[in-house]
């Protein structure tokens, strides 16, 4: 994205990864919930969402250990301008589908057609600012802008190829179950159970086993993804052995609760992974679609009455630092204070619209850590007062008398949610606000955050240290009414929207995150999420047999570290 890549036009592999890994092994992993499609790309649907890093690829492939730089995949070669007013890919000719068909021009335009009109909303963004995708060679396709966005070279060699001949004159976007999508990834669905398990085997005759980008990777010959309703009884099947490896977010299970005999017996290991990656946001997202949320000042009164201090000490051990902004932890992150230099200048078009703190300087309160937490419950009667309530008979009311209450939408496969909610409400009510939790299984949860059906709701979004265009449906005002996009909490600033086009039409590092800061405060001081806890590296707990390189990538653990990059020895290291 800026800059040089670090790897020379002849790598042999990815920094972290090993060249040389085994194949063979058969893991097993587990998944909260069930699945009703196994078509990732559509809106439609729960799917698993291992599928599209196994079995689809795109034209381009990304180093997990640069901020934002691809490399060849599909295509053996990318041109584009200093300007990046188009790009243009020349594909691989030994590229093959799963099928044994080639992968040509034809597939990559009508994919990228197909998925800027019937897949999921998340793709028909860059859709729309391709201003002609046209074949101008025999292995040549190339994509022209309608856009000053530097970032739309990267993402055109990010978005999955699928076959032509597959879907040509189909519903794409109401496929039934069966109707599986043809990858040209190393995995193929060979068998599954509605609902319950899907078995991914690696294909014998993968083409791109030797491709710098790929070599080295997706090592086990198969992978089960098996099915469980409820976040426990898959902890107990991981414990039992019915299961390889297992994500652990929990700081004080992970301290208390991976003490059972196959740990002891050295059939299981623990594992931690350091990053270097944005906290991104984790919390409860508040629906500024509706009130009381459309008041910024009883936003600031829910987080002034989250006592955090006591929460994370009561759920984590107090092990965990808070979450300061959506990309603390990365050097993107707002820093402490007034805003100075490039940032200042950033916001100072749009003062008029900026909430207090944004260019002051914004923080997170701090309690004593005590369950009383005096100071957050004073300041929020504050706001809320400043807004026009006023406790009446132990309810809190507006000044029509309408009471304050809302509901927190949640999935009953997470316990730790429902548990922090449970203390949150505590607090809510010494404010005589009348808090319900509403627990409702993963489909429901999917369904109702798309259609933005709640008042408040968990929410968590990851970033990256190369943010872009994903920002726009992430909390860009285009994507507040849009069903199924990201901005759940309904953001409209303007704000928001020109930092984003600041930040993609930078022209250098600086400048990007000077933009990306400043977008950072807006964020942060927008008041749309109570932030929890941030995790400064991942934990895996693990079959001893599963094996990963030494070298870390840049941002640890995530889909594409386990299980692409590890492998299976039958004697652990």
């Amino acid at each position: 994205m800026y800059g040089a890549p670090a790897l020379p036009p002849d790598f042999v592999s990815l920094p972290y990864v090993n060249a040389d890994a085994p194949k063979g092994g058969q893991i097993t992993l587990g998944n909260n919930g069930g699945f009703d499609s196994l078509n990732p790309f559509v809106r439609k649907g729960n799917k698993p969402w291992q599928l599209p890093f196994l079995t689809h690829e795109s034209l381009m492939g990304r180093s997990w250990d640069e901020p934002f730089t691809l490399y060849g995949l599909l295509a053996e070669s990318v041109e584009t301008p200093d300007d990046r007013s188009w790009v243009e890919f020349t594909l691989r000719p030994e590229a093959r589908f799963s099928d044994g068909s080639p992968v040509t021009v034809e597939d990559v335009i009508f994919s990228y057609n197909l998925l800027g009109t019937q897949g999921h909303p998340k793709y028909h963004g860059l859709r729309k600012q391709i201003e002609t995708i046209e074949q101008t060679g025999p292995r040549k396709v190339r994509m022209t802008f309608n856009a000053d966005n530097r970032e739309l070279a990267l993402l055109a060699g990010m978005r999955p190829i699928l076959s032509k001949a597959q879907w040509e004159g189909k519903d794409f976007a109401n496929a039934p179950l069966q109707d599986i999508p043809i990858g040209s990834g190393p995995y193929v669905v060979s068998d599954f159970k509605a609902g319950a398990q899907v078995v991914l085997t690696r294909n014998p005759d993968y083409w791109g086993a030797e491709v710098p980008v790929v070599r080295g990777t997706n090592n086990f010959d198969q992978i089960k993804i098996d099915f469980y309703g409820d976040a426990n009884v898959l902890f107990e099947a991981f414990k039992g052995g019915e299961i390889s490896a297992v994500r652990e977010f929990n700081a004080e299970t992970w301290a208390t609760q991976y003490s059972f005999p196959a740990i002891d017996r050295g059939e299981v290991v623990k594992s931690t992974f350091a990053h270097q990656k944005p906290s991104g946001m984790t919390g409860f997202v508040m629906n500024t679609r509706r009130a009381p949320f459309d008041d910024w000042r009883l936003r600031e009164a829910m987080i002034a009455a989250f006592n955090f201090e006591y929460i994370n000490d009561a759920l984590t051990g107090g092990s965990l630092p808070r979450i300061s902004s959506y990309f603390s932890n990365s050097e993107l992150a707002m820093r402490p204070g007034p805003a100075t230099g490039q940032v200042l200048e950033a916001l100072t078009p749009y003062a008029d619209h900026l909430l207090p703190g944004t260019i002051e300087g914004y923080s997170l309160p701090v309690s004593d850590g005590t369950a009383r937490n005096r100071k957050g419950i004073r300041a929020a009667m504050k706001l809320f007062e400043a807004a026009g309530y006023a406790p009446q008979n132990g309810v809190m009311q507006s000044a029509d008398g309408t009471a304050l209450n809302f509901r927190i939408l949640l999935s009953k496969n997470n316990a730790e949610h429902t548990k922090i909610a449970e203390l949150y409400i505590q607090a809510l009510k010494r404010l005589g606000v009348a808090v319900s939790v509403e627990v409702v299984d993963n489909a429901q949860l999917v369904a109702r955050t798309s259609e933005f059906d709640f008042d408040m709701a968990h929410f968590r979004r990851a970033l990256s240290l190369s943010p872009g265009n994903e920002q726009r449906y992430y909390w860009g005002s285009a994507a507040a009414d849009q069903p199924g996009s990201r901005n759940l909490m309904g953001a409209r600033s303007p704000a928001i929207d020109g930092l984003i086009d600041r930040m993609l039409s930078a022209r250098d590092r600086a400048g990007f995150t000077a933009a990306t800061r400043a977008l950072d405060r807006v964020l942060t001081a927008g008041r749309y999420v109570i932030p929890f806890w941030q995790f400064n590296e991942g934990l895996i707990a693990h079959d001893a047999r599963m094996t990963y390189p030494e070298t870390l990538p840049l941002y640890g653990d995530g889909s594409y570290y386990m299980p692409q990059v590890w492998w299976w020895q039958d004697t652990a290291n």
